[in-house]
């Protein structure tokens, strides 16, 4: 397993109803903020994005969010390490400052859906 250093993406969720996600997705790789529409659509865009960094690089400056919705939901997700598309790392909930490691893509997931039911 190599370390993917600490390559951040920034999710900023403005609804999540019925467990339909929308918002949008900021990464050091993508020239703009790219709507999301799904959870899945966020997983496959940051595999995506992992191909392109060709573990292990240096990682990149993060983009910081600009969120002008008062509801929405910010979070870090940071992969640390890949391994045939297994993930490891954090996930921080940049509104609560909470932070939580997770071990899966489907982890994540749960993680994310667990927060914005609420």
């Amino acid at each position: 397993m190599l370390p993917c250093h600490s390559r951040e993406a920034v999710v900023t969720v403005t609804s999540y109803e019925q467990g339909v996600l929308s918002g949008y997705m900021q990464h050091p790789r993508l020239e703009r903020r790219v709507e999301l529409k799904s959870l899945s659509q966020m997983l496959l865009l940051l595999d995506e994005l992992l191909d392109l960094e060709n573990c292990p690089n240096q990682p990149l400056p993060l983009i910081h969010p600009e969120c002008k919705e008062e509801d929405a939901t910010v979070f870090r997700i940071q992969i640390l390490f890949r391994e045939h598309y297994t993930w490891q790392g954090r996930l921080v909930w940049q509104n609560e400052n909470q932070e939580t490691v997770f071990h899966s893509a489907i982890e994540l997931l749960q993680l994310l859906d667990e927060i914005l039911a609420e």
